[in-house]
């Protein structure tokens, strides 16, 4: 007969534990300390097995039952509602134990193959900075969007401008989580509305008009700064290539014979390699650097530590000593230098932007990019060598003339 609540609330403990069937596998066993629990007997592959449902009256006779129905149907299946629950158990203590640290540098650990070490080093610090002191220790499962956001806003009052790519990347580790069974959402979802819009600016960089006066002043700062940093920044300024491609540069990407610079692909920021046709200026340049460097592994060594490359912020310093901080950048000469070949050299912007080493859209023009336009790229590379020669002697010339003048 089915039992009630009447029936159930009546049983009285006994020496030993007894059975009170419900029907179907289902009873209710009353222990010596009074105590009440649900149980269901099945069977499963010719096997008997039992599973307990919890305690009356805290699970009631209706839920008893409707638990009952949801267990038989598994069985049915072939499941086994023991062996699922005690693997439910696992995987949420699992979830528990794995706080957000472990599973970034789980997450981090698979993708260092696929950056370059430079990309790899910043962005572990930045998780160790900005991501770790704040959500480190908790586990995913109890990261919510509004503990999320309060770590990002924290962020935003000291780095506004990585923001929203660390949201990115914590996005990342999140849906690494999810594809592998330790996650059930991405907490960062929708997060970007509730953080402040960055809008970054432009690198610094003086205007073409303003650039003879700048040339000037680079050529009497030289007896006030180091030779070797002196000729980084006329190079910078010959090649108009990006800061760490020039102080990272090694001798055997030099070659003297052909006129030509071929920075390796692991070391430019698309991932591909790039040609600059050097100037008799360039290799004038590279020359002297030779004489002074050519016996160590980079052509621009630190000034303490020789065996690793000169530290870009020298230049920084130099352009802001002789009064262009706030105005001139490393990454300003190559928009000046885009200026002066369109303007006043007169070429093409597709021939000039290839020179930069901008990624082209179209994939084939990226793979023959080594090519691509190389001998326009060489006459234009001298012409605008030449041209920086001519704005010096005739600014040089003018300073003469109105000294003599004065005198």
């Amino acid at each position: 007969m089915p039992l009630t609540n009447m029936t159930c609330q009546a049983a009285k403990p006994k020496i030993k534990s007894y059975k009170m069937t419900d029907g179907e596998g289902l009873y209710l066993e009353v222990t010596p300390a009074g105590t009440k629990l649900w149980r269901l007997k099945y069977r499963l592959h010719g096997k008997e097995k039992r599973i307990s449902m919890g305690a009356y009256p805290t699970v009631s006779i209706a839920e008893a039952r409707k638990a009952k129905e949801e267990i038989k149907k598994e069985v049915s299946r072939g499941v086994d509602p023991v062996l699922k629950r005690w693997q439910t158990a696992q995987t949420n203590a699992l979830r528990q134990q794995l706080d957000f640290k472990s599973m970034a540098v789980e997450w981090y650990d698979k993708q260092v193959p696929l950056w370059k070490p430079k990309h790899a080093a910043i962005i572990k610090h930045r998780f160790e900075k900005y991501i770790f002191p704040s959500l480190g220790e908790f586990p995913l499962a109890e990261i919510k969007p509004l503990l999320m956001l309060s770590c990002l806003q924290k962020m935003e009052k000291t780095a506004p401008d990585l923001t929203r790519r660390m949201k990115a990347m914590c996005s990342h580790v999140f849906k690494y989580a999810i594809a592998t069974g330790r996650a059930e959402n991405d907490p960062t979802y929708g997060l970007e509305a509730a953080l402040k819009k960055f809008k970054s600016g432009h690198y610094a960089a003086i205007s073409v008009d303003e650039f003879p006066e700048f040339l000037s002043c680079l050529t009497h700062y030289q007896p006030h700064v180091h030779r070797q940093t002196f000729l980084a920044l006329k190079l910078l300024l010959l090649t108009f290539v990006r800061t760490c491609e020039l102080v990272e540069a090694r001798w055997e990407e030099i070659h003297f014979d052909k006129a030509m610079w071929v920075i390796p692909a692991e070391r430019m920021k698309m991932n591909l390699p790039h040609v600059v046709p050097l100037s008799r200026q360039s290799l004038a340049i590279f020359r002297e650097l030779k004489e002074m460097n050519g016996e160590r592994e980079f052509i621009f060594p630190g000034y303490y530590q020789p065996r690793k490359p000169m530290s870009k912020n020298t230049m920084l310093v130099a352009i802001k000593r002789m009064g262009y901080g706030g105005k001139m950048t490393g990454h300003g000469f190559r928009s000046l230098a885009l200026g002066i070949i369109k303007e006043k050299l007169g070429y093409a912007h597709d021939i000039a932007d290839r020179q930069l080493a901008h990624v082209p859209k179209s994939s084939v023009d990226r793979a023959y990019d080594r090519a691509l336009f190389l001998p326009q790229r060489i006459k234009m590379m001298q012409e605008y060598a030449d041209y920086i020669d001519q704005v010096g002697s005739k600014r040089e010339r003018g300073l003469g003339l109105k000294n003599a003048m004065i005198l």
